[in-house]
């Protein structure tokens, strides 16, 4: 792991930059640094002394300066850990693609989409004619009517039976047969679903099971489609996901709901783990680690792209983001909100995953911390610092 380097801006520029943001703003910056600070200050309390001194290493700011120098303020997380690499890709999911095939043989009398068409679940791609499928429809309507008869014979026979007409056991005969006639029916409409509901006639459409878009039709008007034959693919091209190729060893290191940081065509996203494969690799027995996005969109599927996930965290280590850590006279902190503004808190920093940093000591973790342009802060302390000089 690399620890965490320091920030080789100089002074001049942190200087510049500040003045730019904050300049003329009214600020007040101890000239002292933070790593000559007293480490048993307390936030806002006089320094020993001194009656109504300002503690050392603070930069005094009102809300309406912290927003106009756009400093985000975070709070201190749990974490810590090692970032391993990955490469993956674009991949449609499962469910994103479909090739839609003929459930029975027979003439095609209509295609009614062409590629590059939107469709919907459940909309028709295509019109068959099966003898097939007529036969399985005089099927079903015949064991339709079997299964009315058996049953109107059953009530009628159990009318008698209770009137001492006919025996009882001719009545239970009835009912089995009325029984089994309806399993019968049953079947036989089961079938007819299965292969389209088509009518009397023999026809029926081919739909779509899912929503998306056309991307092949494999069949034209006046055509034959043999059974189990392709008629049409559609694709859901926001129904897609990353995929990424892992050591085996990294399969008991990363779970479900892990958080990536990946980095594709268009630039870097934050993404979360949806699933874990041990030995998913056909030759090498590798891990598939599949992620989607925490927010907005992937780019296409194919596009190659690169992650890195957080492994081997520790429970009760504490993280920051990297921009958060500043170099202030060879010491390291971070700036801490406080009630007027900010305390330059030093801290020991350990192992760089990802855009964070683990904290080692000097924080808490109950802090509030500046994160994004935390750089300012340090340009005026060194403001303060010139003005005590002169």
């Amino acid at each position: 792991m690399k620890r965490h380097p320091n920030i080789n801006k100089t002074w001049l520029m942190a200087w510049a930059a500040a003045v730019v943001v904050l300049g003329g703003a009214g600020l007040y910056a101890m000239s002292r640094s933070p790593a000559d600070a007293p480490a048993a200050s307390t936030e806002g309390e006089p320094a020993e002394g001194e009656e109504g001194a300002v503690e050392e290493g603070v930069v005094v700011l009102t809300e309406a300066q912290i927003a106009a120098a756009n400093i985000s303020i975070v709070s201190v997380t749990g974490g810590g850990g090692s970032e391993t690499r990955l490469s993956g890709r674009v991949e449609p999911m499962v469910d994103a693609r479909a090739t839609v095939a003929a459930s029975v043989g027979g003439r095609v009398e209509r295609v009614l989409v062409a590629p590059g068409q939107s469709v919907r679940a459940g909309q028709p791609l295509a019109v068959l004619v099966s003898g097939d499928a007529a036969a399985l429809r005089a099927e079903a309507d015949a064991a339709n009517a079997s299964a009315d008869a058996a049953r109107r014979a059953y009530e009628r026979d159990l009318e008698l039976g209770e009137a001492g007409v006919v025996a009882r056991q001719e009545v239970e005969t009835s009912r089995a047969q009325s029984l089994s006639s309806d399993a019968a029916a049953r079947a036989a409409r089961a079938r007819v679903s299965a292969a389209g509901s088509p009518n009397a006639s023999g026809r029926l459409s081919v739909v779509s099971p899912i929503s998306g878009v056309v991307t092949n039709v494999q069949v034209g008007p006046g055509g034959f489609a043999t059974q189990g034959g392709g008629i049409a693919e559609v694709t859901n091209p926001a129904r897609v996901e990353i995929v990424f190729t892992a050591p085996p060893a990294l399969a008991a290191q990363v779970r479900a709901g892990s958080t990536m940081r990946v980095e594709g065509p268009a630039g870097e996203f934050d993404a979360v783990v949806t699933g874990v494969a041990a030995d998913a690799g056909e030759d090498s027995g590798a891990t598939i680690i599949r992620a989607r996005p925490a927010g907005g969109g992937l780019p296409p599927a194919g596009s190659a792209v690169s992650g890195v996930v957080v492994t081997g965290q520790s429970a009760g280590g504490l993280t920051v983001p990297s921009d958060a850590v500043q170099t202030v006279d060879g010491a390291t902190v971070v700036f801490v909100r406080t009630a007027t503004g900010f305390r330059a808190a030093p801290v020991l920093v350990g192992r760089q995953a990802g855009d964070r940093t683990e904290i080692l000591s000097g924080l808490t973790g109950t802090e509030r911390i500046a994160s994004a342009n935390a750089f300012l802060l340090k340009a005026e302390l060194a403001k303060g610092e010139a003005g005590d000089d002169d």
